[in-house]
């Protein structure tokens, strides 16, 4: 077989896609070269390998996507700003009719083309998510006791299963409506079936609306199993959930500004149909405004007073607010940012300071409020105190373990002494690890990447030992993997003069006072400071170089005791 490709795949039979002759059936092996995968498929037997397994998927096929590579893990994570996008822009559409100081409704048509464009865009997403979604593979359910599982990469087999499952409510979700309602079926509205076509179409609108909320749900899912989270720290995830809350009082701020702006087309409607006046519900539009016949009637109507949110005309219930201080009538950030204020604020008191007429639509409204509300609210607490003790878990964990410490410690009836140096190195190992456990951390890694950490960490400190840096790699990394960290406070006495040596020390940071007395000889004293990159309790070497080294460990010619706070590995008597 040719070098270049010797590399194999492995791929699983799928007797079901698989109608070749004997012969044909004969060149195919539990494990299939690249160059007879190309050679099959140049003769129209691409349906022999329809399942690879998840770390084979570049060598097979490169049209169709791995779900759980980085490509669609980047894009769904793009997908996602998109949708959220979608949920911000939909809601604005519902500024786009404002009342004017002549009592009619026109349509703001700036703000009507900016919305459109913007709106597009962020559907070219929706559609570009389902052409992806006919081109990524997917996990076979039967090999989900196996691993990862093996890739469905059969391009039929994976538009058969996308057409069955979520292709519909993805075109659903991507189609233009309010792009369409705007610019063509509103405008054509008029006379008395204008209020039930609205309530129709506006009906439409959310049914799409909850539709594109609810498919963020299973992107965010798939985010999570690709990646492990959604956002990579705790305050991120926070603001996150935050920015829902602030997205919900986003939508009820701008519902309730059209309600407003209904309630107050209706009292004019009403007026209208007053006897004794001829009416038109096309007076109401303002490109009538200068129809004589129109002026007569606002003329004699009195409209302005039976109108005003004082009068007792016509109950405005939870909408009098906006019709009071002309908020239907102002520029779009003045009534957005009101209206979003309005949101905020009912959504966090959970509807309480709502005083409603008794028109049941807008009871319906204010019972969506405080339910909603009283949701979110929940949701919100719970993710964010979930998120911010995520950060602090660790500190908690500690606090606990002090305070047993403490009640230990009195219960024992330890000295004061003994218990300041117990807080002390307990206070330095958590300024020192954060609660890590360096060991546990090195003990889930493979074998391999253990060994580079600790080749890193520990190499140049072994190197120092004469004897260390005559051996060869082998034995520098067996020597490596077996220094364990150790951390010691001022004051602490590493080893005493005359007692076993169970340990060497390799010096990271911190100094050690090391001295000897010669066995109590009088008059004899040699000090010296050992710091970082030295060593000390190198007796360990030759009673371990002894072809038939004792159970009595040898013992110490000085004394080590720490200066400062002190870093180091050890390296203990058994290991070496």
């Amino acid at each position: 077989m040719d070098a270049s490709y010797s590399k194999t795949v492995r791929f699983r039979y799928d007797p079901e896609n698989y109608n070749c002759s004997s012969t044909e059936k004969g060149h195919l092996s539990k494990f299939m070269t690249k160059k007879n995968y190309n050679q099959k498929t140049a003769i129209g037997h691409k349906k022999e390998l329809s399942r690879v397994f998840s770390e084979d998927y570049e060598v097979v096929e490169k049209t169709i996507f791995d779900p759980r590579g980085p490509d669609i893990s980047r894009w769904n994570k793009l997908f996602l700003v998109a949708c959220l996008i979608s949920l911000f822009v939909d809601p604005l559409f519902l500024y786009l009719p404002q009342a004017k100081k002549g009592l009619c409704v026109t349509v703001s048509v700036p703000l009507e083309i900016d919305l459109t464009i913007i709106r597009s865009v962020v559907d070219v997403f929706y559609v570009l998510q389902i052409f992806i979604q006919f081109r990524t593979a997917y996990v076979a359910p039967s090999s989900r006791v196996f691993g990862r599982g093996e890739l469905v990469i059969d391009p039929s087999k994976i538009a058969s299963r996308y057409l069955h499952k979520d292709f519909w409510l993805d075109i659903i979700a991507a189609q233009p409506l309010p792009q369409v309602l705007v610019w063509s079926v509103i405008p054509k509205l008029n006379g008395s079936s204008m209020v039930p076509t609205k309530n129709i179409l506006r009906l439409i609108i959310i049914f799409q609306y909850l539709l594109r909320l609810y498919l963020i749900y299973p992107l965010s899912s798939q985010i999570i199993k690709t990646t492990g989270v959604v956002t990579a720290t705790a305050w991120a995830g926070a603001a996150y959930n935050l920015m829902l809350y602030m997205l919900a009082s986003h939508v009820l701020g701008a519902t309730w500004y059209l309600l407003s702006l209904e309630r107050q087309e209706e009292c004019w409607r009403k007026v209208c149909s007053l006897p004794l006046l001829d009416c038109r519900y096309e007076y109401f539009d303002c490109r009538s405004v200068g129809d004589p016949a129109r002026a007569s009637w606002f003329n004699a109507s009195n409209i302005s007073s039976l109108c005003d949110p004082g009068s007792n005309f016509y109950q405005f219930g939870i909408y009098a607010t906006a019709l009071r201080i002309g908020i239907t009538s102002e520029g779009f950030f003045e009534k957005y940012f009101y209206c979003l204020w309005w949101g905020l604020k009912t959504l966090s008191s959970l509807g309480q300071g709502l005083s409603t007429s008794t028109y049941v639509g807008e009871i319906i409204f204010a019972i969506i409020i405080a339910i909603l509300g009283l949701v979110l609210f929940a949701l919100l607490i719970g993710n964010m105190q979930t998120y911010l003790q995520s950060t602090t878990v660790r500190l908690e964990e500690w606090r606990i373990r002090r305070t047993d410490t403490e009640q230990w410690m009195h219960h024992r009836q330890l000295p004061h002494e003994l218990r300041q140096n117990v807080r002390r190195y307990d206070q330095y190992k958590w300024v020192a690890t954060r609660g890590v456990d360096e060991e546990m951390i090195l003990k889930s890694l493979p074998v391999d990447l253990r060994r580079d950490i600790k080749r890193h960490l520990c190499l140049d400190l072994v190197r120092q030992v004469p004897l260390f840096d005559l051996m060869d790699d082998r034995m520098l990394d067996a020597i490596c993997e077996r220094l364990k960290p150790c951390l010691c406070t001022p004051s602490t006495c590493i080893v005493r003069e005359g007692d076993p040596v169970n340990e060497m020390l390799f010096i990271v940071r911190g100094y050690l006072d090391s001295f000897t007395t010669n066995g109590g000889r009088t008059g004899f004293f040699n000090s010296s400071r050992i710091g970082p990159g030295d060593f000390c309790g190198e007796e360990l070497l030759t009673w371990a170089l002894d072809p038939r080294p004792g159970v009595v460990l040898p013992s110490s010619t000085r004394t080590v005791k720490a200066i400062t706070e002190v870093e180091a590995f050890a390296l203990v008597s058994e290991d070496l």
